[in-house]
Formats: structure tokens, sequence, C-alpha cells
């Protein structure tokens, strides 16, 4: 009797699970009614339990592998080759994620014409516009060279045939949800396609040394659309941040086999594309309003990059039981722990006031360095108090009320005095450990009181 050539499975939509039989609930991911009907040919089986469709490769002595390096390719834009760790690696697949019209195809767009100007053969392939849409968008970009090839494609095995018959040097498709394989009866964006289409591009990537691009569309919690497997299968992971009606974006590595994960890079919105910021500081700090109560900056660092922010904080009474606390660019629990601690060691009475806070520039700060800046801001606005103009606070606040050291001390105020600062708070530690002269005052404070007596 003849074995079936096809099999009947039950894939969820959210996490990827499989199961042969139909539930109402996922297992795995405890989401409600996301289990869809899957059919996998046998080429598709047969290629799960046996591997690659390739010749096997053979193990060889880890002592015997050789370690030339071939030279990263770089795409021309600083900014986009600073978050990859210094350019493209010779077979890496990028996923690169963010809320649409973000700017992800403009980015790929602009960095694949700088590479094609450069002399090397690109291929742009697009699932979702056609090639005189692209053609258009290219006039508003100024991507015009020769070599870069543009092709609007679905079909999965159309493509790879055209990468294996155009040899390009840099491959962009976008986006993969919109991927399709013949050999599965699921529809573009299910799971089943986005895993299998990927899968795919990893072997060609791997095999013929191409890197590749993968512009993921990204669900209303901010993650990547499709299985959790697809960031694994990858070797690196952006992800375009900012609002659409704002004109800074930033482009965050959130996984990088081949550099730093705490790299940004920085870019402007304009007519005519993305342009690089080559000065973030300066240009989030260049609408800030002097001598107003609740503004302090302070100085954070974005991998090996120091940026100057402004925390702007307002604190207003309320008759409301429950006072509200609504932060933006910040760990809204670590903002309320400060609110404790001032109340505890401070005196201030917070407990009937609502407290707002937000990151102007649209920056998000994960590093506790910001903490006595927090506080700072939001002290500010309780007394209605400005902060002395040139002033910057640097520290991380502990439970007890002690500032304690940071990382960077020395990057950091050097930024400051660059950008006109003339005073620094700081921790007493950090200030011990100083080996060269500062071109900025740099005042030591141990306690959050003592931080409070300065800046007031």
């Amino acid at each position: 009797m003849a074995k079936k050539p096809t099999k009947l499975l039950y894939t969820c939509q959210t996490c990827g699970f499989q199961t042969p039989k139909w539930m109402g609930k996922c297992p795995d991911c405890g989401e409600w009614d996301t289990l869809l009907e899957e059919v996998r040919s046998a080429a598709v089986l047969r290629r799960a339990t046996t591997g690659s469709t390739v010749g096997a490769s053979q193990p060889v002595p880890i002592n015997a592998v050789d370690l030339a390096e071939a030279p990263r390719l770089a795409t021309h834009i600083n900014e986009f080759d600073r978050v990859l760790g210094g350019g493209l690696v010779q077979g890496s697949l990028v996923l690169i994620g963010g809320d649409p019209g973000i700017g992800k195809s403009t980015l790929m767009l602009q960095a694949l014409n700088a590479i094609a100007t450069a002399g090397r053969k690109v291929l742009y392939v697009s699932g979702e516009e056609s090639v005189k849409q692209l053609r258009l968008r290219s006039q508003r970009v100024a991507a015009s060279s020769g070599n870069l090839l543009v092709v609007s494609e679905i079909d999965l095995d159309a493509i790879l045939a055209m990468v294996t018959k155009s040899a390009p040097d840099v491959l962009v498709i976008d986006s993969i949800q919109t991927m399709f394989s013949a050999e599965l009866t699921s529809a573009p964006g299910s799971v089943g396609q986005v895993r299998e289409s990927t899968m795919r591009l990893m072997l060609m990537a791997k095999n013929s040394g191409v890197p590749t691009f993968l512009v993921g569309h990204v669900t209303k919690e901010g993650v990547i659309a499709g299985p959790r497997l697809l960031e694994h299968m990858v070797d690196t992971v952006l992800y375009f941040e900012g609002d659409r009606n704002h004109v800074f974006r930033i482009l965050r590595a959130v996984k990088n086999r081949f550099g730093s994960t705490n790299e940004i890079g920085v870019f402007e919105m304009k007519s005519q594309g993305l342009a690089e910021v080559t000065n973030p500081s300066a240009i989030f700090l260049s609408e800030r309003p002097e001598n107003v109560a609740g503004s302090v900056v302070t100085a954070c660092m974005e991998g090996t990059r120091p940026i100057l922010v402004e925390l702007q904080a307002l604190a207003t009474s309320t008759n409301l039981g429950t006072p509200r606390r609504t932060v933006l660019g910040l760990d809204q629990n670590r903002v309320a722990l400060l609110v404790a601690v001032m109340e505890k060691k401070l005196g201030l009475h917070l407990t009937g006031h609502d407290i707002f806070m937000n990151v102007a520039g649209g920056v998000k700060i994960i590093e506790p360095a910001a903490d006595l800046a927090v506080m700072g801001a939001i002290a500010s606005s309780f007394l209605d108090k400005p902060i002395a103009a040139g002033t910057i606070a640097i520290g991380e606040v502990g439970l007890t009320g002690e500032v304690r050291a940071v990382g960077n001390m020395e990057v950091r105020l050097a930024e400051a005095a660059k950008m006109g600062f003339t005073r620094c708070l700081a921790p007493a530690i950090n200030i011990q450990r100083l080996t060269e002269k500062q071109q900025l005052a740099v005042i030591p404070v141990g306690t959050v009181a003592e931080a409070m007596e300065q800046l007031y």
C-alpha cells in the first residue's frame, strides 16, 4: 500500500505549535482559536526529517577550521553599519521589523542603492509592490543605480531560481510574510509558510554566501509576526522604532551574532528618504526650553555612543483616590520605585499628585544611570523650581537613597562638555576614579538629599 503523499496538521498561528488534531486552545501559548489546518507535502516532510536538500556536510576537527574571516560588506550608511557591527557578514540572514510606514522598505532601498553604486549587484524582491511602484519610490530617494535589480514576486521557488541565475551580492525579501511555497497549501503569511520560506532562504544564504535581508511585519503587540522560531533562525534581528508622526527613527539590534546588541542608529525621515543623524545629542536637545521647571538632561549610553537626552516631568495635584503615573520612554516600575524613595528620603508628599514623565525625542532609556535625572525632574516640577542652566545629572539611585556609580563616566562627561554643559552632578565614587581633567565642573554626591541640595 502506497504511503500518503501529504500529512494534515493543525498549526497555531501565534507560536507555531503543531498537533495532528484540532484544539480550541493552544496548549503551548494559551491562545484561543488559533489552530488552523495545514497540509504538508511529501517533499516538505522529507526535508523536515532528513535535513536540507543539498549534499550532506562532513564533520571536521574544530582546530582544522579556517579562521580567515571574509571582509564585511559595507552598506555605506554609517548608522546602519554601526548597528550591524561594522557591515554585512557573508552568508548572514538579517531580519528587520517595525510598524507599518516606519521606513523599513525605504531604508532597504537606500542601502541597496548605496551598495549598488559601489559596484555590487543587488536584488530587491518585493511581494507587496509592483516594479513601477518601486521605481516611483526609488525616484523619491534618488536610488537609480543600474546594478540595483528589482522584481515583484512571491513564489519562493521562482525567487531562488532567480538568485541562482543572477548571482547578486546582496538580497532583500520585502516582506517574508508575503512569500509563498507551492509545497504548502496554507495561505501566504501563515506560520507554516513563514517558517518554510525562512528555512529555505537561510539554507540558500549559508550555501551561497549571499547576505540576505528579510523585512517582517509586526503584530499589534509590537513583535515580529510569525512564530518565535523565526527570530531564532536568523543571525541578526533589528527593530525600527519611532512614531510615524515623528521625524526621528531609531534602529536597534535585539540579536546580533556578529556584533553588539547595544548599538543604535538614529535616522531622520525627510522628503528624500531617511537621513543619518550623526550627532543625536544636538538633535534631541535642539528644542529644549530654558528656565522651565520639570526639565533635566542626562547622558545615557547606547552601545559605545553617549547620547544626551532631556527628561521631562509634570507633577500636578489630583482629587482622585489613586494618582496617575504615566511614563513614556522609561520603565514605569522604576519610576514608581524612585517616587517612593523621594517620599521616604526627601519628605516630598507625592501621594496626592499625578506624575507624567516623557523622554523628549522618542528615545527609550533602559539603563539606571538616568535615576538621578528622573528624581531631579520630578522634584523640579513638584517644587516649581527650574534647574540652573548648563546642569546635567548622572547616577543610579538605590532604595536607601544612595547615589551609586555608573559605567563610562568619562565618555559621558566628554559628551556633556562638547554640548556646552558646565556642571554635572555625578556619584562620588565615579569622581574618585576619574583619571583625566574634565572640561566642566563635576559635583560629587553620595545621597539623593545631597543631590537635591546642589540642584536647588
